[in-house]
């Protein structure tokens, strides 16, 4: 048996060493696209990522907010490639590349590349106080959701048990720092789950009554959006009874809640949305960034400025096309680069499969915004597609329709529209689960001085 294995392995490597090797570091959108694009090259393909799963993060704000459970928007990594046969799949983090070795170092060992593709996606940013996030976790994990949820439900339970009517308002406080579409989304699925699926679950409080706050620093929620529909957006926010706070920006947080200038909201539930930050691809690659968010320069055609064999994609590419603007850090761009680096590399193992273009900026990356979607609740979302601006249920149906459509595997399609319908007949939240230990009550006397002034005034 062992004599066996060892051909078989001694085969592997030989037919390994006879192909160009192609190192795919994320299983995220454009990971993904690239390496379903490279299905039929005939290379030796190797997809790494820290997980075994790839995810759906449009929608991990309703996992947050128990809409839905976490294995409705994952899907096994393998069971996805599973027919691709020119491609393995590493459950590794990455931790450097040695670009003079052509290698990825992982905790696993090293894996050699002819051509390297680095999509491994971002994480939310505190802008240099990353201290914060111990008290106001980001969403861009399954982790970060169920935390989340933990958070929002436990914070329901514990007022429930206080006899302290401030600390009662405290526990029945949200707070949701940024107004781009997760803090958006984030703010009305909180309203929507106090004023509707709970209203029945407590007896000593009134769900209700919660208050949410919605924290943006810049004028107007949405940024990215027309600017009437980021009006009709907060009209239906605050339809929903959040309280929305532009032009604000927070300076401080702890677990009793958020500091603007003089001023604070004492909440025991901060959730972050404000900023991303791109995942070290160019600590890893030893390149210099300029960028706020930490992302990788890359060149017109996704490659790495001296690196023309490795390309950058996704959260941690900084591209900008011709007219100047930054490629957006959302799925659709991401998907376009993935299929577009496939290409690349496909002409480059395979030079007479296609004819090279006479103009190099033929060759350059060219991203196609097809719209830009956001919902804001039951029955109402906004959508920009341009010369097409919608609002309302007709949007809401759009928005639901198109997230339907990219989830991958017809089981999940199945298991969202399900909860989606069910949810809408009945407003119940159906995965109300409390994972992990819930978060200690504060003593009654810990209050700062700043904090009884504002329950004196509150």
């Amino acid at each position: 048996m062992s004599a066996s294995l060892n051909r078989k392995k001694s085969a592997f490597e030989n037919e390994m060493g006879s192909k160009p090797k192609i190192v795919i570091v994320g299983a995220g959108f454009g990971g993904l696209t690239a390496a379903k694009k490279l299905r039929s090259i005939k290379a030796d393909i190797t997809l790494v990522d820290q997980r075994n799963y790839h995810l759906f993060q449009p929608l991990l704000y309703q996992v947050a907010t128990a809409g839905l459970s976490p294995a409705d928007i994952a899907w096994p990594i393998r069971s996805i490639v599973a027919r691709q046969k020119n491609l393995r799949v590493l459950m590794r983090s990455v931790t450097n590349v040695d670009v003079d070795k052509q290698q990825l170092d992982t905790d696993g060992g090293s894996v050699p590349y002819d051509y390297l593709i680095l999509a491994p996606g971002a994480r939310h940013s505190y802008f240099g106080n990353d201290d914060w996030e111990t008290d106001a976790p980001g969403l861009k994990s399954i982790e970060d959701a169920t935390e989340i949820r933990r958070r929002v439900l436990s914070a329901f339970e514990m007022a429930e048990s206080s006899e302290d009517p401030y600390e009662q308002r405290c526990l029945l406080t949200f707070v949701v720092v940024g107004g781009g579409p997760t803090g958006v989304e984030m703010a009305g699925a909180i309203a929507e789950l106090s004023r509707h699926a709970l209203t029945c679950d407590f007896s000593h409080i009134d769900p209700s009554s919660t208050r949410v706050v919605l924290i943006e620093g810049s004028d107007r929620l949405l940024a990215g959006f027309n600017e009437l529909l980021s009006t009709k957006a907060k009209s239906s926010l605050e339809r929903l009874g959040v309280q929305i706070l532009t032009g604000v920006r927070v300076d401080g947080v702890d677990n009793r809640g958020v500091n603007f200038g003089d001023d604070r909201i004492s909440s025991r539930t901060v959730i972050w949305a404000a900023g991303v930050k791109a995942a070290p691809a160019a600590r890893w690659l030893g390149v210099s960034s300029d960028d706020r968010a930490e992302r990788v320069i890359v060149n017109a055609d996704l490659s790495v400025p001296g690196l023309e064999n490795i390309y950058v994609i996704g959260d941690a590419a900084l591209h900008h096309s011709q007219d100047g603007k930054a490629t957006p850090g959302i799925a659709p761009a991401a998907k376009q680069m993935g299929e577009y680096v496939a290409a690349q590399i496909k002409q480059k193992v395979n030079p007479v499969a296609k004819k090279q273009p006479s103009d190099a900026s033929e060759t350059a990356f060219r991203y196609r915004h097809h719209g830009s979607l956001a919902t804001i609740g039951r029955k109402s979302a906004v959508i920009d597609f341009g010369r097409t601006r919608l609002s309302g249920s007709v949007a809401w149906l759009i928005w639901g329709v198109a997230h339907i459509y990219f989830l991958i595997g017809i089981k999940n399609k199945t298991s969202v529209v399900l909860s989606w319908l069910w949810d809408y007949a009945t407003f119940e939240r159906g995965a109300r689960l409390i994972t992990g230990s819930p978060p200690e009550a504060l003593p009654a006397n810990s209050v700062s001085e700043q904090e009884s002034e504002v329950r004196r005034v509150a």
